[in-house]
């Protein structure tokens, strides 16, 4: 049976009335890719540096036939191979034609140019359904294994596939193919008969909703690539929401997701929750005042900073992180590049956030007509190097 429809082309438009969170589709040719292969490739290589001596870090796997495997050897990618294609060749020299998956987690935060551009592709989706405000997720898969790891499943995501490099096929079941209380199945066969399938190559991208099973097969015995963007569209509470306002998280860490509550920082203190005892003393009274007054300039502060950064990062978080520092001298004309947001004392562009004097606004408001200002005095310099690694703002040369 066959229930994949096709588009010559994508149009947001026609994919948001026709598709969206109703059945899967094949896009044959796209305005631009959102991946590129060198900075895919840059991506894996950083994503998967040694975090633990001798260990593949947690954001990552890596499966021989279907055995997965702990120690990293010399199975990721690194700088030497130069390439995805030189990547592929040295593990396929020492696997010995064995078939082989890598998946890398938490994709999108290791390569500036690829998070905007995978940034930029999406805007006009979260235009016409809204901004995912606990963020899409990234995931690299590559090799040449026949089916996918994990097996036939579901996820709670709504997902995008984009086709970097050799072929890949998707198979699909619009509802749950077996009976018994099993979330996932590695041996399917006997369930292929009641699918549907599609075939992807690069530069084409397949969308499916979060209701489907399925699973990825390799559609040949050279290696593929692809790059997957999962939108949560299932199973989401709003606590999710709440809990990536009130914490810190480390965007390194995020992509583990065993690690849990470990990952964060104590939440900001609300102020609802702080009650004066009845016949407290009035200089107690008084103190219980002040924190409240204080725990409550917490809260709105970190609601500014979490708002900000949403909304700068454009539904993918974490991002990657800022570029180092560079002085400028007084008299360096700088110019916006980038959305700077302002809320109250706080300013965000790309994801990150920092805060400014009153004085400084002028300056802000400047950049954000899209004017070039010059670096003058040192709290300028220093607010305009700080936009600069953020790469909201770039100086003239």
């Amino acid at each position: 049976m066959s229930d994949i429809a096709e588009l010559d082309t994508l149009d947001w438009d026609v994919f948001v009335e026709r598709f969206w969170d109703r059945r899967p589709v094949l896009v044959r040719h796209l305005p631009w890719a959102p991946f590129q292969e060198d900075e895919v490739y840059q991506a894996a290589v950083r994503a998967t540096a040694e975090l633990e001596p001798g260990l593949i870090p947690p954001n990552a796997q890596f499966t021989v036939e279907r055995r997965q495997q702990v120690s990293r050897g010399d199975l990721l990618p690194e700088g030497a191979d130069a390439s995805l294609a030189g990547y592929q060749k040295r593990v396929a020299e020492r696997l010995g034609g064995r078939r082989y998956a890598l998946v890398v987690h938490g994709f999108h935060g290791f390569c500036f140019p690829q998070w905007k551009r995978e940034r930029d592709f999406y805007a006009g989706l979260w235009q016409r359904v809204g901004l995912p405000l606990s963020g899409a997720i990234t995931t690299l898969f590559h090799g040449t294994y026949e089916h996918s790891p994990v097996g036939v499943h579901k996820d709670r995501f709504a997902t995008f596939m984009f086709g970097l490099s050799g072929r890949k096929r998707m198979r699909f079941w619009p509802s749950r193919p077996w009976t018994a209380p099993v979330s996932t199945v590695l041996d399917y066969q006997p369930y292929v008969a009641d699918s549907f399938a599609a075939e992807v190559g690069p530069g084409e991208l397949l969308y499916w909703p979060s209701s489907y099973f399925h699973v990825g097969e390799s559609a040949g015995d050279t290696a593929a690539t692809s790059v997957n963007i999962g939108v949560p569209r299932e199973g989401h509470r709003a606590a999710y929401d709440l809990d990536d306002l009130l914490l810190n998280a480390d965007p390194a860490l995020l992509a583990d997701p065993g690690l849990g509550f470990r990952q964060f920082d104590a939440p900001a203190g609300a102020s609802t929750a702080i009650t004066e005892p009845a016949g407290l003393a009035p200089a107690m009274a008084d103190a219980l005042r002040h924190f409240r007054q204080l725990a409550d300039h917490q809260l709105a502060r970190r609601t500014a900073d979490r708002s900000l950064r949403i909304r700068t990062a454009g539904g993918f978080r974490p991002v990657p992180p800022p570029a180092p520092r560079v002085p400028l001298t007084d008299g360096t004309v700088v110019r916006p590049v980038e959305e700077i947001a302002i809320a109250g004392g706080l300013c965000a562009a790309n994801g990150q956030v920092t805060s400014f004097g009153a004085r400084l606004r002028p300056l802000l408001d400047r950049l954000r007509d899209g004017q070039p200002v010059t670096a003058d005095g040192e709290a300028g310099r220093a607010l305009l190097e700080t936009l600069e690694s953020f790469r909201a703002v770039r100086r003239d040369v």
